[in-house]
């Protein structure tokens, strides 16, 4: 099921999913088919089974049982090479659908905006894309294969058998229907457990994750007993959910066999009688119909089986679907600007909420004008939403209210793309990824030379510690900047956002790392070399702000003060007080933080 605008689920339709069989519809379509034929010749066995009973072996007639003999065996021959395609078939189709599948999630996620992700957190998303996609290609598989022959086996089975005596067919016929109440009772029961069987899967990778990014952390602090007990908790939820799931689909198999064994039962003790009787079944014919009715009841035991691995995967499947239901908020207008004129920005009466329904906006009232090519520092206290306010720039998030321009164009007019490839911002949490130094820098532009990725780390201080590296710029990063410092990560982040050549340039708290003289070279570095670009210096020293043209102070998500660090010092208050803390050795103080704010 997918959410609808106020939460709720929407049944699962299995469009979105079958139409990602794609280029294996073949194999898809020839599985089944070798499985019906794989059915037609082990059903006629049992037929042929008969004859040679009352044919050949009861009246001495070798001949027969030789020639039947030699065409079951050539039946059963085909039947094998059947199954194997079969086999075969069912594999490249389900193999094929998952690949299929999961591309088609993480194609969806690549589109989602913020606020679409932050429906889903990181660890549910890495669940539906291993555990929940896994879980489909095992069903999807089964119902190629056994959703097929079951069905088939039982219709034949059951006709076969009605041909032979349909007075004990009606023993089974019965047993059918039990079964298939049972199974009526039980799906709705086992699918809630199952879908919270996989939200608790999400929180066993939620602590995996972070605890393993945090390892360092965890170290440092001597948690690895608090951690530990956290993650036997989340594997505790899982057992607990997982065992009342697999307790309600037990019930199956008990009530299943016992109706097997009873028909086997009765239809002997009837047909034996008949038989003593005379009264219209030979041996053979009850040979047959036992095998019959071990065909239609192991047919509905591969059907038990295949309830519970469908029950299982509904509930995957419904979160499978939420994920390629999703549709981003923030998407491009059709014929949308690709030219950003300047890098002007403007503010009017913008208030943002990350609940637009509800929720009290982090954002208010904004109103802010910015030059281009001006410098431009932004101080506040944790939660004041700095971050926040530099998001709706480059249409990370939309504004609730008011608009925020570029150029003199509503970000909303833009080709998302196109703006934001002049709109480069350094986050706080710089990310870098596995590869060379020259791979993580053409992250900013991916036909920079050598020479400019060269030139955009001597402006970011970068160039002087990546020349002491073994390989130089051919020297490899691994997963997350592990073999990095934080300073010298954050220098390799800002290299990479320069590359870009933007109009607008926001550094989030992007040199808090670095120390102060390093800071002062990149300031000066941007300056001179960046003299047309906007740039944006979200800082918590002073000093990272105190050369800027203008300084915006924010507080809970207002503007305090917007004006030259020199007027500031004589009107705001806040500026003020981080100045006079700040002259002692300090760092920003964390003034009037009282909202909440975004990373």
């Amino acid at each position: 099921m997918s959410k609808g605008k106020a939460g709720e689920r929407r049944p699962v339709t299995g469009a979105l999913l079958i139409r990602e069989v794609k280029q294996y519809k073949r194999s898809a379509l020839l599985s089944p088919l070798f499985t019906v034929l794989c059915v037609l010749l082990e059903i006629l066995i049992p037929y042929l089974t008969a004859s040679i009973i009352d044919d050949g072996i009861s009246v001495g007639n070798m001949g027969h049982v030789a020639r039947v003999g030699a065409v079951m065996a050539v039946m059963a021959l085909l039947a094998m090479l059947c199954g194997i395609g079969a086999s075969v078939t069912a594999a490249r189709a389900s193999t094929g659908f998952a690949s299929n599948l999961r591309e088609a999630m993480f194609s969806r996620i690549q589109t989602y905006s913020f606020s679409n992700i932050d429906k889903f957190s990181t660890a549910g998303l890495v669940t539906r894309l291993t555990t929940d996609v896994s879980s489909m290609q095992m069903a999807f598989q089964m119902l190629l294969m056994v959703c097929t022959r079951a069905p088939v086996t039982l219709a034949i089975a059951l006709f076969m058998a009605l041909s032979i005596n349909a007075r004990l067919s009606m023993i089974f016929l019965v047993a059918m229907v039990v079964l298939a109440v049972l199974l009526i009772v039980l799906v709705p029961m086992a699918m809630r457990y199952f879908r919270r069987m996989f939200e608790k899967y999400d929180a066993v990778n939620a602590a995996v994750k972070e605890n393993v990014g945090a390892i360092r952390v965890v170290k440092a602090f001597v948690r690895e007993r608090f951690e530990n007990s956290k993650f036997l908790k989340a594997c505790d939820d899982l057992y607990n959910n997982s065992v009342s799931a697999e307790r309600i689909v037990s019930l199956n198999s008990p009530v299943m066999m016992f109706s097997v064994y009873s028909c086997i039962l009765l239809i002997s003790w009837f047909g034996a009688q008949m038989i003593v009787r005379g009264t219209g079944l030979t041996t053979g014919e009850l040979t047959s119909l036992l095998s019959y009715v071990m065909n239609i009841l192991m047919s509905l035991m591969m059907l038990s089986m295949v309830f519970v691995m469908v029950t299982q995967s509904m509930a995957a499947a419904q979160r499978v679907e939420e994920v390629l239901r999703e549709e981003s908020d923030i998407v491009s207008p059709e014929g949308g600007a690709t030219e950003v004129r300047d890098g002007s920005i403007d503010f009017d009466d913008v208030s943002f909420s990350y609940h637009k329904r509800s929720g009290r906006p982090v954002l208010q009232d904004i109103d802010l004008h910015i030059r281009s090519g001006e410098t431009i520092g932004i101080l506040g206290g944790t939660g004041s939403s700095k971050t926040s306010l530099v998001n709706l720039i480059s249409r990370l998030y939309d504004a609730t209210e008011g608009s925020v321009k570029v150029g003199g164009v509503d970000v909303r007019e833009y080709d998302v793309e196109a703006l934001r490839r002049q709109v480069s911002v350094v986050l706080q949490k710089n990310v870098l990824f596995s590869g060379t130094v020259l791979e993580n820098l053409r992250w900013g532009d991916p036909n920079a030379t050598e020479a400019q990725c060269r030139e955009a780390c001597r402006v970011a201080c970068a160039d002087e510690f990546i020349s002491q590296m073994p390989d130089g710029y051919n020297s490899r990063i691994e997963r997350g900047g592990a073999n990095v410092s934080g300073g010298q990560k954050q220098r390799l982040c800002i290299a990479r956002a320069l590359l870009a050549k933007p109009k607008v340039l926001i550094l989030d708290d992007s040199t808090s790392a670095v120390d102060t003289a390093t800071d002062a070279k990149i300031r000066a570095a941007l300056r001179e070399q960046l003299p047309g670009t906007t740039k944006i210096i979200i800082a918590q020293r002073i000093a990272s702000v105190e050369d800027a043209d203008r300084v915006l102070v924010m507080d809970d998500g207002r503007v305090s003060g917007f004006d030259t660090p020199e007027n500031l010092m004589k009107t705001n208050a806040i500026y003020q007080e981080v100045a006079t803390s700040q002259q002692g050795g300090g760092d920003f103080d964390e003034h009037a933080g009282k909202g909440g704010d975004r990373a």
